[in-house]
């Protein structure tokens, strides 16, 4: 292991960045300018929602969490680790990156063990519970950049569907042993909202205590809720930097975003 860590940038879009041609280019375009090492991981929650429509299947959600039957698993499979992960990788290669399109399933990067949930049953949806942090140094040390979506597996056979969201806490948790790592969670908004409809309300900085009083108060989308959940729990594994905010605060560091701290 490295004594002296180079820094790590991993950035998460979601799925209105990938919905919009332009948004998708120019985010990929200023990806592709970031120095050193770097990991992009990718949602698609409203491509998948698009494909089941039009093969008559009814997306259901909770508490920003998708139900993954198993008619659902096959269309978030051939979306997220066919469809978009690979268009994705093919943009970034064309803007001279050795991109290499994976899911948690490929050289078992990440295993994960089905939801459980006293409630709720999601169905196929996995927790994660190991990332092979070690092959995926290797491979970022070859210059690669990895490019994940939000499939994983659970080491025998199954498939299943995960927040890519928590994929992004857990590869950077998991990382911050070779890296400093900065996480970069990017959407549509200038970052998180005190009030979602007002674009210029943004929280500038949310520690654990302002996000319990939030909650309480109803004031977090739920969309948001499992993003913040994991920059919490991310942060107390070590992971150095957590923002969220607009895609330009990938090249612009006097953008307006929220910095997440303890």
């Amino acid at each position: 292991m490295k004594t002296n860590k180079l820094a790590l940038t991993i950035i998460k879009i979601g799925g209105n960045i990938i919905d919009d041609p332009i948004s998708l280019a120019k985010v990929l375009n200023d990806f592709s300018k970031i120095e050193g090492p770097k990991l992009l991981v990718h949602g698609g929650g409203k491509e998948a929602s698009r494909i089941a429509e039009k093969l008559g299947l009814k997306p259901e959600m909770i508490d920003g969490r998708r139900i993954t039957d198993n008619a659902m698993l096959d269309v978030v499979v051939m979306t997220y680790a066919g469809l978009l992960n690979k268009k994705i990788t093919a943009q970034l290669i064309a803007l001279q990156n050795l991109a290499i399109g994976l899911s948690g399933v490929d050289g078992n990067l990440i295993l994960s063990k089905k939801k459980d949930n006293i409630v709720t049953d999601f169905g196929f949806v996995g927790d994660v519970i190991s990332v092979n942090s070690d092959l995926l140094f290797k491979l970022i040390e070859q210059n690669m950049v990895p490019v994940f979506c939000a499939i994983t597996h659970d080491g025998e056979g199954q498939l299943l569907n995960t927040n890519a969201d928590t994929i992004a806490s857990e590869l950077a948790i998991s990382l911050s042993k070779y890296y400093n790592v900065k996480l970069i969670y990017c959407f549509e908004k200038q970052g998180v909202l005190a009030n979602t409809e007002d674009e210029n309300s943004v929280i500038l900085n949310i520690n654990r205590s302002d996000y319990k009083d939030l909650l309480e108060k109803g004031a977090i989308h739920s969309g948001m809720i499992p993003k913040l959940d994991n920059c919490f729990y991310a942060l107390s594994k070590g992971v150095q930097n957590i923002i969220i905010g607009h895609h330009s605060v990938i090249t612009k560091q006097d953008s307006i975003y929220t910095t997440i701290s303890l």
